[in-house]
């Protein structure tokens, strides 16, 4: 389009010939999956091969009606004699004689010999030693005597200064300061030292358990006399010897009693007999899961009952 204040469209200010096209304006949409694969073979006639032919000696496992050889008709030829006229039309374009060097090529004789190069010897790389500067000693260094002998412990007189001289030390010296201390600081004192009349009292009350009377004397408990001797009985236990000879009383003196059996009473009609009550009867139970079940779901609530959620 022409923009106010120049006669050139957008398209010739961008540098573009033509506007592109728009392909896909007004086309139908064809979704991917119904659309065929290879539309042209479904239109117009296709080529038909007429099935597949296997490889045979017979001429119809080839394409064309009659076997072709590649060289029909042509001649036996020798390489060399067609190398051989290659160079002689070489030759031919030659103006003169072939270039020959005037002597061979020259080896070097040795490691670090420039005989056979081109320039010779760098002066840079000469062995040669270059004038130097005659060397001046900066001057002598500091000479001092040697060290003495000597750690240091027990040895006089090797230190850098002058040897300590010796000093006596009182071997009570800092007692006797620190009473002189005390002695000068007493002397300054005046008075007595300042105290309060009100006696402080105590946070909590007094104890009561406490009492300023003097305690009764200790009792002493009275030590019973230890039975020295052990106690032995007058004679010794007498043992049963198939007798009542060890026992405290006479052996009871034999009843006569003859051998009679005793029969049974028979218990009559009139005669009460006690039958004791029959005991509770097993029965099948029901578990506890089971109640519940029974009682979250019957017939009545199935319907609408919802499972749980634990």
């Amino acid at each position: 389009m022409p923009v106010e204040g120049g006669g050139k469209t957008d398209m010739e200010r961008i540098g573009l010939f033509s506007e592109m096209e728009y392909i896909t304006v007004g086309d139908k949409y064809v979704s991917p999956f119904n659309r065929p694969f290879n539309e042209a073979a479904s239109k117009n006639k296709q080529m038909l091969p007429g099935g597949s032919k296997k490889m045979s000696n017979l001429q119809a496992g080839y394409f064309d009606p009659h076997f072709v050889r590649i060289f029909e008709g042509e001649g036996y030829v020798n390489l060399n004699q067609v190398k051989r006229r290659d160079m002689m039309q070489a030759a031919k374009k030659n103006l003169s004689k072939a270039f020959l060097p005037s002597s061979g090529d020259k080896r070097p004789c040795g490691l670090g010999s420039y005989y056979g190069t081109i320039g010779g010897p760098v002066p840079f790389f000469s062995a040669q030693s270059r004038p130097r500067e005659k060397y001046e000693a900066p001057g002598r260094n500091l000479y001092t005597s040697p060290g003495k002998k000597g750690t240091g412990y027990g040895y006089a007189n090797i230190t850098i200064g002058e040897q300590f001289s010796h000093a006596a030390d009182l071997y009570e010296a800092p007692k006797q300061n620190y009473k002189k201390v005390n002695e000068e600081h007493h002397r300054l004192l005046k008075g007595a030292p300042f105290k309060l009349n009100l006696h402080p009292r105590d946070y909590f009350d007094a104890n009561p358990y406490f009492s300023e009377e003097p305690l009764p004397p200790i009792k002493r408990e009275e030590k019973k006399e230890a039975i020295s001797k052990t106690f032995k009985p007058s004679s010794p236990g007498k043992k049963p010897g198939g007798m009542k000879a060890g026992t405290f009383d006479p052996y009871p003196s034999h009843s006569a009693d003859p051998y009679v059996t005793k029969l049974a009473k028979i218990s009559g009609k009139d005669d009460k007999i006690f039958h004791p009550p029959s005991g509770p009867k097993s029965r099948p139970v029901e578990s506890i899961m089971t109640l519940n079940v029974r009682r979250a779901l019957n017939s009545k609530n199935y319907k609408t009952a919802s499972v749980p959620s634990y």
